[in-house]
């Protein structure tokens, strides 16, 4: 935006910044993340704070540096008030898990370290934050972050000073991380209709048996190499040897690749679907929905609604879940897999929906980080890094709400 639109929103913005940041407790410092937001919004390559502070005509880098990475305001009630907002001014059909990365030089950002980097699609020196977004197909925007600290940072005394990292944060694994936004997000009152996730987060056995413990549904990629049973075949219990305790049951088939059983079921079993208009006509693929139980020690370990008998032992029979596989025609192959809990009577084209429905945040990252700035911060301070996450929120909340009920224009 340049500064006359930013001019004709002042009357729109302060309203919504008295609102969001009410938690901050000083008038100087709402002051500031107005200004702050104003800075994010603005044109311009830069939005470093000084870039920012030299744009904005009440811009003072000395005061939004303060304000930033040194005044101890908590971003975690703005984050809930603007989740507050606008999970019912959105009404999601989903809330999606994924996770954004930041590209970094040197060993001293909070939480930097060479890891996997989607930014630059290989291994870097980057940080990495696990995000869950409230998702339609045509509107989205992010709810909650966590920052991810790698194993080095857990015990490593100098940095986590010098950045300021709170005694009680640890190394944790992004899918944990994830559950425990959600649980924040819970906490806040807001439940989501749907999870959905990428195979990094639906691989995992123990992310699937959470959110299934907290009666959640979701629609998950997975991997081709995911092992499962046929819905249709049951586990025999095993001979008991001599006075020992029985063996659990067992399939009598091995488990089959996901990949090698979409692929065996063959190109005439995928029907087409469409799932929502694209910029280039409607999108679309060929699809196949089967019913299946995910096996291996893991699933069989987490298997938490699986029934028992009288007796209260398991009787090794494992969860049905739905599986869902594209194969486009021009692919020699099927290209995609994913699981659902979702009932046994949902239609193709819902779970086709929702697999597909994680794209749209995408647009999030992308309006984010090169409309707003939100991998411009040059902090290197834990509080700093979630001040300028939390502001960058709010930007992209404002103009999120400004687009679906766009307010009069402001007299001059």
């Amino acid at each position: 935006m340049d500064v006359r639109r930013i001019e004709g929103l002042r009357i729109e913005l302060a309203e919504f910044v008295a609102d969001v940041f009410a938690s901050v407790p000083r008038r100087d410092q709402r002051a500031k993340g107005d200004c702050y937001l104003r800075g994010l919004m603005l044109d311009g390559r830069r939005k470093s704070v000084q870039a920012m502070a030299g744009r904005l005509p009440d811009g003072n880098e000395q005061n939004l540096q303060q304000f930033v990475n040194q005044s101890p305001w908590d971003p975690v009630p703005v984050l809930r008030r603007i989740a507050e907002r606008m999970v019912p001014l959105i009404g999601p059909d989903a809330w999606v898990v994924d996770d954004v990365s930041f590209p970094k030089d040197g060993r001293w950002s909070v939480a930097t370290a060479p890891q996997w980097c989607g930014a630059l699609g290989k291994q870097a020196n980057c940080q990495v934050a696990v995000t869950v977004h409230a998702v339609t197909d045509r509107v989205s925007c992010p709810l909650d972050w966590r920052l991810f600290v790698p194993e080095e940072w857990a015990h490593d005394t100098e940095r986590r000073t010098r950045t300021g990292i709170p005694d009680g944060v640890g190394h944790r694994e992004k899918w944990r991380l994830a559950l425990d936004e959600i649980d924040e997000l819970g906490s806040w009152g807001l439940a989501p209709p749907v999870v959905v996730a990428d195979a990094g987060y639906g691989q995992n056995a123990e992310f699937r048996a959470e959110l299934t413990r907290r009666d959640l549904a979701f629609v998950v990629a997975v991997r081709g190499d995911l092992n499962v049973q046929a819905h249709d075949a049951v586990p025999v219990a095993l001979p008991r040897s001599g006075t020992g305790r029985p063996s659990e049951p067992r399939y009598r088939l091995p488990p089959q690749r996901v990949n090698q059983l979409a692929t065996s079921a063959g190109r005439d079993a995928f029907s087409e679907v469409t799932w929502r208009p694209g910029s280039r006509g409607p999108m679309h693929s060929r699809f196949l929905a089967l019913r299946v139980r995910p096996a291996g020690r893991r699933a069989r370990q987490h298997a938490t609604t699986a029934a028992t008998d009288h007796d209260g032992s398991w009787n090794g029979v494992l969860p049905a879940l739905w599986l869902l596989a594209e194969w486009p025609l021009d692919r020699d192959i099927p290209t995609g897999f994913w699981l659902s809990n979702l009932p046994a009577d949902t239609p193709v084209t819902a779970l086709v929906r929702l697999a597909k429905i994680r794209r749209r945040i995408e647009h999030d990252y992308r309006e984010l980080k090169h409309g707003l700035g939100l991998d411009h911060f040059e902090g290197r301070s834990w509080r700093g890094w979630h001040h300028h996450v939390t502001l960058a929120t709010a930007a992209h909340a404002f103009l999120t709400q400004h687009r679906l009920h766009p307010k009069a224009p402001t007299p001059a």
